[in-house]
């Protein structure tokens, strides 16, 4: 089977291995714009995304397409961190400027805090930052420990995902496991059996980026199967609309994990409409692209649904440590099919 051959070297982060790999379907023009009316009034929940590396546009088409609340991870942003103050203000910025900008929006924004699995591996700094975590998971808006896992699977890995299991525990949060892009399988499954052996209840456990060779142990053994729609790397919807015809929609939910790489905010409404082609019922597309991200993460004790979908129009004027993204006049959903930009 052939991939992009440039794919590895353009997103080493988000590559699998190709024995993981699934023959793409052929390609077929869908025009996302045409499909739109199949989910109008539906919303959604985007349980992994990375907000902090969208644009405002990527939050106007959002709102626009349904999406109310999304929960973003700590995860790695490209290159290794050089400093404890880097991960200080990452953090903060999680609770802070990035929760007030998604609000502009109408969009409730939630986070999970984590020493993600890459940077575990530099040990000096990895101690320094495991000190101040309990700082940043307590605070509101935090909603579980995560991303955490593994990536090369190394001893250094396995130790601070442990130590960050113990802290949920600890904090009374969920988890939100990142499992590898090589060899997802082993990774997949060393990870629940440490979850397990650190006493953890498995409903308390998101196991993300899931595969078709990995869901059926996720599921059987009482964890949460996420899937992330990220185009040739993870999942295509196609694909997701299987699994979902496979397994029905308990304890599986959507996400689109958008960042800095090639990747679609609009993961999730996409999906729906494509469930919703293909005769999924809709209460079975409710629950794997809204409601199970709110039963998992809702242990947390800090969602409220009550929060979805405030106006925008009372917080036009609000600035967060004196800044807005609102300045001289702007308005919130301009329309960019203009060619003069006024």
């Amino acid at each position: 089977m052939c991939l992009n051959p440039n794919e590895h070297s353009q997103n080493p982060s988000h590559f699998e291995d190709s024995d993981q790999q699934i023959a793409h379907p052929a390609h077929r023009d869908l025009a996302w714009a045409d499909y739109r009316e199949l989910i109008e009034g539906m919303t959604f929940f985007d349980p992994h995304i990375h907000m902090v590396s969208r644009t405002t546009d990527d939050y106007q088409a959002m709102r626009q397409a349904g999406i109310v609340a999304l929960i973003e991870p700590a995860f790695w942003v490209g290159q290794p961190r050089t400093g404890l103050s880097s991960f200080k203000d990452y953090y903060s910025s999680l609770v802070g400027w990035e929760r007030f900008r998604s609000s502009q929006f109408g969009i409730k924004h939630y986070c999970t805090m984590g020493l993600n699995s890459r940077e575990a591996n530099n040990e000096p700094l990895a101690e320094q930052v495991m000190e101040i975590l309990p700082l940043y998971i307590y605070k509101e808006g935090v909603v579980g420990v995560g991303e955490i896992g593994f990536d090369d699977q190394t001893p250094a890995e396995e130790k601070y995902f442990r130590l960050q299991l113990e802290l949920a525990k600890k904090a009374k949060l969920p988890v939100q496991i990142h499992t590898p892009h090589r060899d997802k399988k082993n990774g997949t499954e060393r990870s629940m059996a440490i979850a397990l052996e650190h006493g953890l209840d498995p409903s308390w456990v998101i196991v993300d980026h899931n595969n078709e060779e990995t869901v059926k142990r996720v599921l059987d053994q009482g964890f949460w199967a996420a899937f992330t729609i990220y185009p040739f790397t993870k999942m295509g919807n196609e694909r997701m609309v299987k699994v979902v015809e496979q397994y029905g929609p308990e304890r599986i939910m959507v996400n689109s994990a958008a960042d800095w790489g090639i990747s679609d905010p609009l993961a999730i409404p996409k999906t729906a409409a494509l469930m919703k082609m293909r005769g999924i019922p809709t209460e079975t597309i409710r629950k794997v692209t809204y409601q199970n991200a709110i039963d998992a993460f809702g242990k947390s004790g800090q969602i409220d649904l009550n929060d979805f979908g405030d106006d925008t129009s009372q917080q036009e004027a609000d600035k967060f440590h004196g800044n807005s993204i609102l300045r001289g006049g702007q308005q919130l959903n301009p329309s960019k099919d203009s060619l003069v930009i006024q």
